[in-house]
């Protein structure tokens, strides 16, 4: 098929989620005539998500309304080199979004920020611990970039996105109510901290009596009316539950559509195709530089799109494809240990103790976004690792989003998995129970990666995207150890029974667990060891910006989301000041 060539652009972005939305915005109100391609449908919030619609469990989590459609395109999955890769057929570990507006579209909002250790774990672990301490097939590397650097970035984000919380830490000094141990951030919070749950508070009195530090759970689920320096208007979340896999009918829940895309729609010089899914990024003859993507429409029909600057802002697993689909940087070679495009994956370990009560109503229906309690003592390095077989750690948290009424079931241990005794326990125990969390690192490793499948393809003929993946000893260790900290705070809520799970054996991708998928094409310093540069632009194509969570080189405890954005609003600074005015290697 002979794609049709369009007019050239200056810019064209891969994907409409939190990336591509600011970078679109960022790059259109520099002057520059920008496109953005998204493979999902175009979707109106206001009709196509309004109340009691997106309250529909089986449309959304179940059915999978708004994510990735595994018909067309999946990925295939092995625990090691030794195995045979499988297709996903249905939603399992993760669930990528495929819409206008991306995965943002169903976010969870957790908007904590990385700590200061989490962009440079490597140099400061062996530092204080030395090099035993780094398992020998551990490739966690530093960012390249630094918590000091990006925090004012963190800033223009949390105030883009309506952030809600209490500062821990202003400009150096430890501030009663919030973190002590993130990092110093320049200002407050641009909302306030949502209010405690019942489960929440009991959590926090628990902590307090141990000696640690509680403090309300960052969110983007708005706290308050709210209008964004894009002068849009947020509404307030009112906790109606249906909020994470769901996407918001009151507007409360920061994303691509309620905090960027309406403002950038007003502006003559951006065009916006959905249903147009990119096959490769197209290069010059000594493949040097990109000259534009080549795409499908709806039809199957194959178009060109010329640009002088291509930003790939999918969501990890297509970042990556679409590098090894256009042959941008080495592929990366497990025994050998070499190549950098499919390097350092990573995922997100957990834990959980769940706790039953008899006489105690917790209403768990009721909740938004990440709304909850929190205490980081066991995160990052903020507890000393010295004699203990792992490094990088959790925090422990009580959240609520809402209790769906098919996903949010659990029952007492001993229970029988089915019958009238589990019915009667299910009912009996929906409003009597919460869950203790854990939401811990995972460093990479040599093994973990990757790669195009041999075997499989998608429906456009294209070989899949193939993850080679398991737990390290070093998250096994991790998860039981903390779990068993997350255990002394759930007795002291004296729960009736209670039960625990640590990350444990080989890593499934059945169960749901987190869309926190991280790494492939790492940000570095070194070109050797990292796919694009710290400013997001590849090393071997300098016209190219591969930005989001495929620049993690490894997964920190706290969730990616915010430092995506971060990213984001880094990577369009970087370009405006620096590239534009000389375009060229930034390093």
């Amino acid at each position: 098929m002979t794609a049709s060539r369009l007019k050239p652009v200056d810019a064209v972005i891969v994907g409409t989620g939190i990336v591509g939305s600011i970078l679109a915005k960022e790059l259109a109100d520099a002057g520059l005539k920008v496109v953005a391609l998204e493979r999902g449908r175009p979707v109106d919030p206001q009709h196509d998500f309004a109340a009691p619609y997106t309250y529909d469990e089986l449309k959304y989590d179940r059915h999978s309304d708004i994510f990735q459609d595994l018909s067309r395109e999946t990925i295939t999955f092995r625990n090691n080199v030794g195995e045979t890769a499988l297709p996903m057929r249905e939603m399992g570990s993760f669930k990528p979004g495929e819409a206008v507006g991306g995965t943002a579209l169903h976010w969870g909002t957790h908007s904590r920020r990385l700590l200061p250790w989490d962009f440079e774990t490597r140099s400061r672990t062996v530092e204080r611990y030395g090099k035993r301490h780094v398992p020998e097939d551990c490739t966690s590397q530093d960012w390249g970039v630094t918590f000091e650097e990006l925090e004012p970035y963190y800033d223009q984000f949390e105030h883009l996105y309506g952030v809600g919380g209490k500062a821990g830490n202003l400009n150096g000094v430890i501030q009663p109510g919030g973190n002590p141990f993130e990092g110093p951030r320049s200002r407050e919070f641009p909302n306030p901290p949502s209010p405690m749950t019942y489960a929440g508070t009991m959590f926090a009195t628990a902590c307090r009596e141990l000696g640690y530090h509680p403090h309300v759970n960052p969110v983007a689920a708005q706290t308050q009316a709210y209008l964004n320096p894009y002068k849009l208007m947020l509404g307030q979340c009112l906790r109606g539950g249906f909020c994470s896999s769901h996407a918001c009918s009151m507007g409360a829940k920061a994303n691509p559509l309620t905090t960027v895309m309406p403002a950038l729609a007003k502006q003559a010089n951006f065009e916006l195709r959905p249903l147009s899914n990119v096959i490769k990024v197209n290069l010059d003859s000594d493949r040097s530089r990109a000259t534009g993507v080549t795409y499908l429409d709806a039809r199957g029909r194959e178009f060109e799109q010329p640009a002088e600057l291509v930003i790939l802002a999918a969501y990890t697993f297509n970042n990556v494809r679409l590098m090894l689909l256009s042959g941008i940087g080495e592929p990366y070679d497990p025994v050998a240990n070499r190549g950098v495009v499919g390097r350092n994956y990573s995922y997100q370990s957990a834990g959980r103790v769940n706790c039953f009560f008899e006489e105690k109503s917790f209403n768990p229906f009721m909740g938004g976004g990440a709304r909850g309690t929190a205490i980081d003592e066991y995160n990052g390095d903020n507890f000393d690792h010295a004699g203990l077989d792992f490094f990088g750690g959790a925090y422990i948290a009580v959240a609520s989003s809402g209790a769906m009424p098919i996903r949010s079931i659990h029952v007492p241990p001993g229970t029988p998995k089915w019958g009238a005794e589990w019915k009667r326990a299910a009912a009996r125990y929906y409003q009597r129970n919460f869950t203790v969390r854990l939401h811990g690192a995972c460093q990479s490793y040599r093994q973990n990666y990757l790669d195009l499948d041999p075997t499989y393809r998608d429906a456009n003929g294209l070989p899949l995207l193939r993850m080679t993946f398991d737990w390290g000893d070093n998250e096994r260790v991790a998860s039981a150890w903390i779990v068993k900290k997350a255990e002394e705070i759930a007795r002291a809520m004296n729960p009736s029974r209670m039960s625990a799970q640590p990350t444990a054996g080989h890593y499934d991708i059945v169960p749901y667990q987190s869309t926190h998928n991280m790494g492939g094409a790492v940000m570095g310093a070194d070109p050797a060891t990292s796919a694009v540069n710290k400013y997001l632009q590849s090393w071997d194509v300098s016209n190219v910006f591969v930005i989001g969570g495929s620049a993690f080189p490894q997964n920190s405890a706290n969730p990616p989301t915010a430092t995506i954005g971060t990213l984001a609003c880094w990577a369009a600074d970087a370009i405006k000041d620096q590239y534009l005015k000389r375009p060229g290697a930034l390093v």
